[in-house]
């Protein structure tokens, strides 16, 4: 409670000024009693809140020192009129961070007001049989201003039948009365013209005159008497005008025009005549306009009595008007703090509220709320000023931008009430990562592709806003992703596309993953990854290779040629009997693979029989004396793709029972072969080399016979 007390009683401040100060003249140093050096000044904004006063006018504050200055000349009587005090109240604001703090500034009187007379000759019938002592009451003079400067003494010009006597009042003014000191003889003198002057307690005083003008008359000796010298009364300030106020009663003993009495205002400000009027016959009071509590809830003022023989007295009214709920609460809206960043935390300060009841009691005590769905709330602050905090945590994805209506209602009977809508927006800050549609792509692309083909589009969606929601995309882990399949694939940044570095090959890479890497434009920058997954689907460019038999041109190159597969075949084989097996392979996949087997070319066509499916050579019937001993087969091996390739191998079948029968038909050339037998290449070749080592061995026998002899 201390800690808040003291909070409290630094939040408002105090200055006292004289009335009348020139435009610019110094108030206070309002920046050094808030705590605020010049260097904060341009900052903190320090400013005059706009509360929907219209004394706001008379102030303003300095954006280079802070000081507080008069901006409009102030006059005490036009802004309190006869209240005892008078201040003005308002409210200022600084910001970053934002706070309120509440300004009185006492204004102080200044006589600058003389007295004044509502009129300036007072005529007075005096009888001649009026014995001396008798006293007359006068008209008092009226002073604007308070306290000691609204004093009043009055003085009366010298004269031999009159000097001046005061009565106190009920309210402790000194009403001015003549007092009868020699009895006066109209025959000798039937009028006295004295002056009454008014001198106000001012510094230097200020004073006022009337003429009182005495007409001698002949006998009229009671004066109207009023059955009370104060009236009061209570009205309500939504009294219709007409309404009846109050009545005042003044009786007179005398008889005829003597005892005829009529009711007149006294001195009296212009504002009274403006709101009530006086029936001279019957003395009803009874307003003239309408009556405003918030303009002036009390009215004083005097009345007097005249009989037709020109005696008069006084009697004082007083008027106190009620407060009616008539004003709704107006609501000012003093400062907004948006847009607010999201991650502002719960309590933070958006916006600084006024609102204001010129009713008096229950009906100007007001209570404030917010309606509307916001993760806002509204508390209390100085004086009549409520701060609109944030009472959860915001989120600019799930709502941008909140409206609330600020609804300030009164205690009155019945209540009224005022809204006013507040806008706030709500700014982004980076706490979203971007997110991919998918945890992990697929993407399929034949083989054989073109350089620079497209893959697959990855797509990433950041739910920030601006530069913290703008997606840029790459390859984890260097410049195209894992190391193996670096060379493989790039992404393009901005679309999140993903291209072929190089043709891809089905038997040397069927498969590969890399991993992309979404980031945000934010500080600091968010990202997420996802795995693409890349098959690579075959295409047929693999013809079938024949394993066995192993084709002549399967040599290495510059060894010699390989040569021909062959196989024996006994005489007595049946029909059905396994010859030899064709073994081939296709490096592509699923139906680029399947391999079927066709005999294309044999020299008995109708002996042999080959697998469709397992490539087995197999005789179709038993075989004969009359079948060649050599039979040469030439079997296709086809895939399945498309369009199908294909590869021939070449088997050479030796009929014979035994192998030592079949050995002299190895020794010849194969029938329909196209190439010379290797075997007798090679012995033709030895040969020759033979008998060159021989005639080379008998020159060098030769020579070296020769040599010696």
């Amino acid at each position: 409670l201390l800690c808040l007390c003291c909070r409290a009683a630094a939040e408002r401040l105090r200055y006292t000024i004289p009335e009348e100060l020139a435009r610019g003249s110094l108030v206070g140093p309002l920046a050094r009693d808030l705590g605020l050096s010049p260097d904060e000044l341009p900052v903190r904004k320090l400013q005059v809140a706009s509360t929907g006063k219209k004394q706001l006018k008379y102030f303003t504050v300095s954006e280079e020192n802070g000081n507080l200055y008069v901006s409009e000349k102030l006059d005490r009587e036009e802004l309190c009129g006869e209240s005892a005090s008078c201040s003005v109240s308002f409210e200022t604001l600084v910001h970053n961070p934002l706070n309120v703090f509440h300004i009185d500034v006492v204004i102080q009187d200044v006589n600058d007001n003389s007295p004044v007379f509502s009129k300036a000759v007072l005529d007075l019938e005096i009888g001649e049989w009026i014995t001396p002592g008798t006293r007359f009451p006068l008209e008092m003079a009226r002073d604007a201003d308070v306290g000691s400067n609204s004093l009043l003494t009055y003085q009366l010009s010298t004269n031999p039948f009159f000097s001046l006597a005061l009565k106190e009042t009920p309210d402790g003014s000194q009403q001015p009365q003549l007092l009868l000191e020699r009895a006066l003889d109209r025959e000798k003198q039937s009028s006295l013209e004295l002056v009454l002057m008014a001198v106000d307690g001012g510094d230097p005083a200020k004073s006022g005159t009337v003429q009182v003008r005495v007409n001698v008359t002949d006998l009229n000796d009671n004066p109207p008497v009023f059955s009370k010298s104060v009236y009061e009364a209570r009205v309500a300030e939504n009294l219709p005008a007409g309404s009846l106020v109050l009545r005042v009663r003044a009786t007179d003993a005398d008889a005829g025009s003597n005892g005829r009495v009529s009711y007149f205002f006294s001195n009296v400000p212009g504002e009274v005549r403006e709101f009530f009027a006086v029936d001279r016959e019957s003395g009803e009071v009874r307003t003239a306009g309408p009556l405003d509590f918030e303009e002036k809830n009390k009215y004083n003022f005097g009345l007097e009595a005249r009989d037709g023989g020109g005696l008069v007295s006084h009697c004082k009214v007083q008027i106190d008007v009620t407060d009616v709920n008539d004003n709704t609460p107006d609501i000012t809206i003093l400062s907004v703090s948006s847009p607010v960043p999201e991650d502002a935390p719960v309590g933070t300060v958006v916006a600084l509220v006024n609102v204001n009841d010129p009713d008096s009691g229950e009906n100007g005590q007001l209570t404030c709320e917010l309606s509307g769905e916001a993760p806002l709330s509204i508390v209390a602050s100085s004086g009549s000023s409520y701060k609109v905090v944030t009472a959860s945590a915001l989120d600019r994805e799930q709502a941008a931008e909140h409206r609330v209506t600020v609804v300030a209602r009164d205690r009155g009977s019945p209540a009224l009430s005022s809204s006013t809508e507040l806008v706030l927006e709500v700014s982004d800050v980076n706490d979203n990562a971007p997110v991919f549609e998918e945890a992990e792509y697929s993407a399929y692309v034949s083989e054989n592709n073109a350089v620079g083909a497209l893959v697959l589009r990855v797509s990433a969606r950041d739910l920030d806003a601006g530069a913290n929601g703008r997606v840029s995309y790459w390859l984890a882990g260097g410049s195209a992703g894992a190391a193996g399949a670096a060379p493989l694939v790039s992404v393009e940044a901005r679309s999140g596309a993903v291209y072929a570095q190089r043709s891809l090959d089905y038997e040397q890479c069927r498969e590969f993953s890399v991993a992309v890497r979404a980031q945000d434009g934010g500080t600091p920058a968010r990202s997420s990854t996802a795995t693409v997954r890349v098959f690579v689907l075959d295409q047929n460019d693999n013809a079938p290779r024949v394993l066995w038999p192993a084709p002549a041109s399967g040599a290495a190159p510059g060894s010699p040629p390989v040569p021909p597969a062959f196989e024996v075949v006994p005489r007595s084989a049946e029909a059905g009997y396994l010859v030899a097996k064709v073994v081939a392979v296709d490096a592509d996949a699923g139906r680029n693979a399947w391999l079927s087997y066709e005999l294309v070319q044999a020299s008995e066509p109708a002996l042999f029989r080959l697998g469709l499916h397992s490539g087995e050579v197999r005789t179709a019937r038993a075989v004969s004396d009359r079948d060649a001993a050599k039979q040469r087969l030439v079997a296709l091996v086809k895939d399945h793709g498309q369009p199908a390739l294909s590869a021939t191998a070449t088997l050479h079948v030796v009929l014979a029972d035994s192998l030592h029968q079949a050995l002299p038909e190895l020794s010849e050339r194969p029938a329909g072969a196209d190439t010379p037998a290797e075997l007798q290449f090679y012995l033709v070749l030895a040969l020759a080399l033979i008998s060159a080592l021989f005639l080379l061995s008998v020159a060098l026998a030769v020579l070296a016979r020769l040599r010696g002899a």
